[in-house]
């Protein structure tokens, strides 16, 4: 197999955009969308990435729960047992909740990971939603159905 970029100029654009294309007009996106169905080099770029920026983003949400839950523990063990000087401890892990969670929404904000999600979400939905029965099928509101398509709200 080939590892090599099909067209290294392309490739080094995308390279220097960590292969995320979502920020770009759709009039500029084709090109680009083109060479990624092409390139097996960037595609697997592309997912490498992809799943660094969702990594970061269970680690950061992770982090911030940890510190909620150490925040938790030793509020209840100082009220129920009077243990002292667990303020600066309560402060610590309020603290790094706090910083916890401004790097998740910088994350969030700074990657495509969102939209990947997203995109998985809805495929995913898509896939149980075609193997429904039919009787369920049209129960579900015409709202619901053009989101799970993927179709803009009216």
């Amino acid at each position: 197999m080939n590892t090599d970029c099909i067209d290294p100029i392309v490739g080094g654009i995308l390279a220097g955009w960590r292969y995320d294309i979502s920020g770009i007009a759709a009039a500029m996106r084709g090109d680009y969308e083109d060479h990624l169905a092409t390139c097996e080099h960037c595609r697997a770029r592309q997912r490498f990435h992809r799943r660094i920026d969702i990594g970061l983003l269970v680690l950061t949400s992770l982090s911030a729960a940890v510190f909620m839950g150490a925040f938790v523990a030793i509020w209840y063990f100082a009220t129920h047992f009077g243990l002292r000087h667990s303020f600066a401890f309560e402060l610590l892990a309020a603290g790094g909740f706090g910083i916890s969670v401004a790097m998740a929404i910088m994350v969030g904000i700074t990657t495509p990971a969102p939209l990947v999600v997203k995109r998985a979400a809805r495929q995913k939905a898509r896939l149980v939603h075609d193997r429904l029965p039919e009787e369920i099928r049209s129960r579900i509101p015409e709202e619901v159905r053009a989101r799970i398509a993927g179709e803009p709200p009216q």
